[in-house]
């Protein structure tokens, strides 16, 4: 005889964190294109700034979806303090952008992009295997 599991669907909280952190590393992966474009003097430096604004305010988003799925939602707190740091860093990788600190800001771009796909892989993993 065997036992079904009656597994719970994600609650809305939980996809809509998954649709932004997705939507998060689109975004993220956009602007490293925008960024080869700017450094192959094919422009882009409008497009770079316009999609690091943009990121700010999916950061943003990501962090209040995390809180979200926490409270509210009744899930688990650990996905916070990852898209608090990946905020953060986007506003410092803005800032030494700004500053043309490229020597800082593209090894930052690189992290935020690793980071947000590690998040990714966190958010879309089964319940207790993230």
């Amino acid at each position: 005889m065997t036992v079904h599991q009656h597994v719970a669907a994600p609650s809305w909280t939980m996809q809509s964190l998954r649709a932004v952190v997705v939507l998060h590393v689109v975004a993220l992966l956009f602007q490293a294109v925008t960024a080869g474009m700017l450094l192959s003097s094919s422009g882009g430096r409008a497009l770079h700034v316009m999609s690091g604004v943009a990121l700010v305010v999916i950061g943003l988003l990501h962090l209040v979806m995390a809180i979200l799925v926490w409270r509210p939602g009744g899930g688990p707190a650990q996905f916070i303090p990852s898209a608090a740091l990946l905020l953060v860093f986007t506003v410092v990788a803005a800032i030494l952008g700004d500053l043309g600190a490229k020597t800082f800001h593209l090894p930052l771009g690189v992290l935020l992009f690793g980071g947000g796909v590690v998040q990714l892989s966190r958010v879309l993993a089964r319940p207790g295997r993230a």
